[in-house]
């Protein structure tokens, strides 16, 4: 689904120089064709360019490989992480080494392709601060990823009305400097970051495209990993669940007077005898399933809270190695 278009700036805007954003983690085996691909875009733009790669914690060979890049094309930076923090921490320690007035942030598995960045920069010069690439097609995944990928947006979108968060999006993006430092302003510990761009604001515009399989590698994604990713999404934009949990103690506690009621008319009016072990069993288990799914709830809200008091920094960073100077375009 594509969002109304918003006004747009008055005048075009001239970028100069682009950041180009990649998070990675065990991605020896795509690096090189990706950066190989990306720095054939980066060669056509009428822009200077910088890419930022960021390491979060690889196990392989995937630091070794982005110095041999950084060897042949002095664009890149690195930033190695001093562990494995999470895509969503990775992403924010390469935003806040930008230095662009423009970033794309793309992942480096291609299925986002980067040939897709003429179309962004063209939607930042005509005036939009996020320019967001929309999937249309999500090849190489199962059915029971896309339908629950779909699910996902759609609830999200129902549950936070006040942020819109545009369906089928990922992290595949273009930011302009104001939206980026809008952005760095928000340093909470559970970060969802497809919520927090939309959150920012600004005039923002979809680019629809076809998303790839995977060149190669493994993805970092289960099911497990996807489900608590959509639980951070849910409670870090949305109440929603704080307020389900209490219609349903609401509707609970209604619904066993009303019961009680039922039981007592009947013992008076015909003489029935109360039932016993397994009714009482039931309700107790009922009553005990309710209270835990609302305590569990809670808890989510709880511990969120509790992280965010304690005031830890993002991420700590073992190696910064800054770009060379940054290419002028050919």
């Amino acid at each position: 689904m594509t969002e109304p278009t918003p006004a747009r700036h008055p005048e075009p805007r001239p970028a100069q120089l682009l950041s180009v954003v990649v998070p990675t983690m065990n991605e020896e085996e795509v690096l090189p064709e990706f950066h190989s691909r990306l720095a054939a875009v980066l060669r056509q733009l009428p822009i200077r360019s910088e890419i930022v790669y960021v390491n979060d914690g690889s196990t392989d060979a995937t630091l070794a490989v982005m110095k041999r890049l950084r060897s042949a094309d002095p664009r890149v930076a690195i930033v190695d992480l001093s562990r494995n923090f999470g895509k969503e921490i990775a992403l924010t320690a390469g935003l806040d080494h930008a230095e662009g007035d423009v970033v794309v942030i793309i992942d480096a598995d291609l299925q986002d392709p980067p040939e897709l960045i003429h179309e962004l920069l063209a939607g930042f010069r005509d005036g939009f601060d996020v320019v967001y690439a929309q999937r249309r097609v999500r090849e190489g995944e199962t059915f029971i990823k896309k339908a629950t990928a779909f699910a996902f947006y759609r609830v999200i979108q129902r549950l936070t009305p006040r942020v819109k968060i545009p369906a089928d999006t990922g992290d595949f993006r273009l930011l302009s400097r104001r939206a980026l430092d809008s952005l760095q302003t928000l340093r909470e510990q559970h970060r969802f970051m497809k919520g927090l761009y939309a959150w920012v604001g600004y005039p923002q515009k979809a680019v629809p495209y076809d998303r790839s399989p995977r060149h190669a590698g493994q993805t970092k994604w289960n099911y497990w990993g996807l489900w608590n990713f959509a639980i951070e999404g849910i409670t870090s934009f949305s109440t929603a669940p704080l307020k389900l949990a209490s219609y349903v103690g609401i509707f609970t506690a209604v619904g066993a007077i009303l019961y009680a009621a039922w039981i007592v008319y009947k013992t008076i009016a015909f003489g029935e005898d109360v039932r016993g072990y397994p009714s009482l069993m039931v309700v107790i288990l009922f009553l005990g399933g309710v209270q835990l799914v609302t305590i569990g709830i809670l808890g989510e809200y709880l511990g969120r809270m509790f992280d965010e008091t304690k005031g830890r920094p993002l991420y700590f960073v073992t190696e910064y190695v800054p770009p060379g100077d940054p290419e002028s375009p050919a």
